[in-house]
């Protein structure tokens, strides 16, 4: 065992042993990890905030205990007083390492900030809302008829609106009688009725004509990111949208891993539910300050989540999730007080509706999906995938929908990737590499130029080349194997069996080397074999996933695919074929939708028909299982091949010509080795 401590950063994921008494910030920096200072490590800048986590973390394989950091000290103590440090951060310069720690890089103190690539979708929406506003004239008191100001409120509305049975809580009432005098016994109230049958609710009140409007929030809280949609509830207009990690990763990248966390740790989910409630808080007062909106003037939110990312938001235990039959507390809609969920940055009365899950691992997220793409209206046999860290399968047309969760883990995002990251400016996002010379071309976010072009090391400047993240590892392994650089069981070739110097020895195996900028003291970007069977992991799950479904269906082919989700968006279609993500078909007949999930949950926010919609529509979708399935690992293995063993692409082979080649040496000779004969 190493007297040198265990140090393991979330999100990057990146890992090492550093010396007793190493600062945090030092143990960044000699990780190339991404965490920003200004001031020299004098606790002045506080850019280098950090968040440890203590306990039992399987999933990383390490036990970390209370006092893994240094004491709390003086600078730590000066800068808490004076500016305020969040509960359970440290300041990265003063925090020593003691023992193996688990420690977060808040998004705040990353110096190449995450990009949430969840943008609105452009669609109309049909706006039927909950919440709307009424202008109401109210019978001033009389001693001779006495009654409550409520009441002639209750009145008026069902007089002049037709509005009937309101009702109101304390602290409305607290400020009606206010706004009625101050308003000359005119005002506007913003009453809440939704499709349930509930009595109306009288959220807010003010005096006279209200004019700048209501608002509401339509989230969707992934495992990885979560993103929201300030949303004008009287246009549908998106006023702003936003996005941030899922603090919930520093307990674990996959949704297992949480579970498991709440498993080993008792009371651990009331630590995973803290963080994602304070993150919607956040995001909620980032929104509003966004787009210059009272943040008391956001009366709704709509929220969509996968099952675990359900219970935990709603305070409940996760633990059956993780086991079969993979019980819900609670598969229903839920319609409550916003501030029930932690969410106190906006209107104190708002109102907030979760759509309702699918099935024990298919949630709210794939209703909301559902919703928005409405395979149960196509005369196509439609393959959607929301493409996450836990994916979400609907296969269907007219006649039928099926629906299945299946476990593809964060590679896709870049975790588990030796040079992988999440999507930020510099990280590689499109890979192409020439068939002949063996040579890639790349681009990163932040600039349109491909790395080739005249002009790019000076875009690329401010950021430099960081990394590779999801739909660049997607891109760079497809493109590896359009160019003979990897066989169908992806082996990567040896520099004498492929004839390029990119690819190079590592012990028994080979990388392919992207990018050099270590004479630079930049970063050292390959594709290492470790990252193929990563990618080749996700993208089974993924495939068997799709291949349960059409198993139910009796179908070997789909007539079209649509690739949900914010990475879905990202993804080529020629690349993930080619790859064996996704079944074959016509490349024209591969679309993205988008963050469908998003859109879902903004037509649930803008239509109280769109609620009745989806809880009819999901009583409708056939379940299935893929954790209990006889046929999932016979289709996980097959899907193992790039891009598949036994399944053929005819649509594919139209466009592309792939190379016929193997590099199995038997020995593992990094020199070469003779191409297997195939049979």
């Amino acid at each position: 065992m190493s007297d040198q401590p265990l140090v393991i950063f979330t999100p990057s994921g990146k890992r090492g042993r550093v010396a007793p008494g190493t600062t945090v910030l030092a143990a960044a920096r000699q990780l190339g990890v991404d965490l920003d200072s200004v001031c020299g490590g004098r606790g002045i800048c506080s850019k280098c905030q950090v968040t440890p986590s203590f306990g039992e973390f399987a999933k990383h394989g390490v036990t970390v205990r209370a006092d893994a950091l240094s004491d709390w000290n003086k600078v730590e103590q000066r800068y808490d007083d004076k500016r305020g440090l969040k509960e359970g951060r440290r300041l990265g310069c003063q925090a020593c390492i003691r023992d193996d720690v688990l420690l977060d890089v808040p998004p705040e103190s990353q110096v190449h900030r995450q990009v949430i690539r969840k943008s609105a979708d452009a669609r109309p929406m049909v706006m039927d809302p909950a919440t709307r506003l009424f202008f109401v004239e109210v019978a001033e008191p009389d001693m001779h008829e006495p009654s409550g100001d409520f009441e002639r409120l209750a009145a008026a509305l069902a007089d002049q609106w037709q509005v009937t049975g309101i009702t109101a809580g304390p602290t409305l009432l607290a400020k009606l009688q206010t706004a009625l005098r101050k308003g000359d016994w005119q005002v506007t109230v913003a009453v809440y009725s939704d499709h349930t049958g509930a009595a109306p609710l009288v959220l807010d009140v003010w005096p006279g004509l209200h004019e700048s409007g209501l608002f509401g929030l339509a989230i969707d809280v992934g495992s990885t990111t979560i993103a929201a949609h300030l949303t004008d509830l009287d246009t549908g207009e998106v006023r702003a949208a936003s996005g941030l990690m899922n603090p919930q990763i520093r307990f674990g990248e996959d949704l297992m891993s949480r579970v498991s966390y709440v498993m080993m740790n008792p009371g651990g989910e009331k630590e995973l539910t803290a963080a994602v409630r304070a993150a919607l808080s956040d995001l909620a007062t980032a929104l509003a300050e966004e787009a210059g909106v009272d943040p008391a003037l956001i009366v709704e939110a709509t929220i969509v989540c996968n099952p675990v990312m359900h219970h935990l938001l709603l305070g409940i235990d996760p633990t059956e999730l993780g086991q079969a039959p993979f019980a819900l507390a609670v598969s229903t809609s839920l319609s409550l007080a916003a501030a029930e969920l932690g969410l106190t940055a906006i209107n104190p009365r708002a109102r907030a509706y979760v759509l309702p899950c699918i099935a024990g691992h298919v949630g709210a997220d794939a209703a909301a999906v559902s919703l928005a793409t409405a395979p149960e209206m196509s005369d196509e046999l439609m393959l959607v995938i929301d493409v996450g860290t836990n994916a979400e399968i609907l296969l269907g047309d007219r006649t039928r929908v099926l629906a299945c969760s299946s476990p593809t883990g964060p590679a896709f995002e870049g975790a588990q990737i030796s040079s992988g990251q999440r999507a930020a400016p510099g990280a590689i996002e499109r890979v192409e590499i020439d068939p002949e010379t063996k040579t890639p071309r790349f681009k990163i976010i932040g600039t349109d130029l491909w790395s080739d072009e005249e002009g790019f090391a000076a875009a690329a400047g401010q950021t430099g080349v960081t990394g590779i993240c999801g739909s660049g590892i997607i891109e760079a392994v497809a493109e590896m194997r359009m160019a003979g650089l990897l066989d169908p069981s992806g082996l990567i070739g040896s520099a004498a069996q492929t004839g390029t110097p990119r690819c190079e020895a590592e012990g028994r195996t080979h990388s392919y080397l992207i990018h050099d900028a270590t004479a630079e003291g930049g970063p050292r970007i390959s594709v290492t074999q470790g990252d193929i069977r990563a990618i080749q992991l996700a993208k089974s799950a993924l495939y068997a996933g799709a291949r349960l479904l059409m198993d139910e269906r009796g179908v070997d082919r789909v007539d079209r695919v649509v690739l949900a989700g914010a990475f879905g968006a990202h993804i080529s279609a020629k690349h993930a074929m080619v790859l064996g993500m996704i079944p074959d078909a016509p490349l024209d007949k591969v679309t993205s939708a988008g963050n469908a999930a998003g859109t879902g949950a903004r037509m649930a926010l803008c239509s109280v028909a769109a609620r009745r919609q989806i809880e009819e529509g999901v009583r409708r979708i056939t379940k299935i299982e893929t954790a209990i399935a006889p046929r999932f690992q016979e289709h996980f293995v097959a899907a193992n091949a790039i891009p598949h063993a036994t399944d053929a692409f005819p649509e594919l082979t139209q466009v592309v010509t792939l190379p016929d080649v193997s590099f199995n040496t038997g020995g593992g000779d990094a020199g070469g080795g003779r191409r297997r004969r195939r049979r």
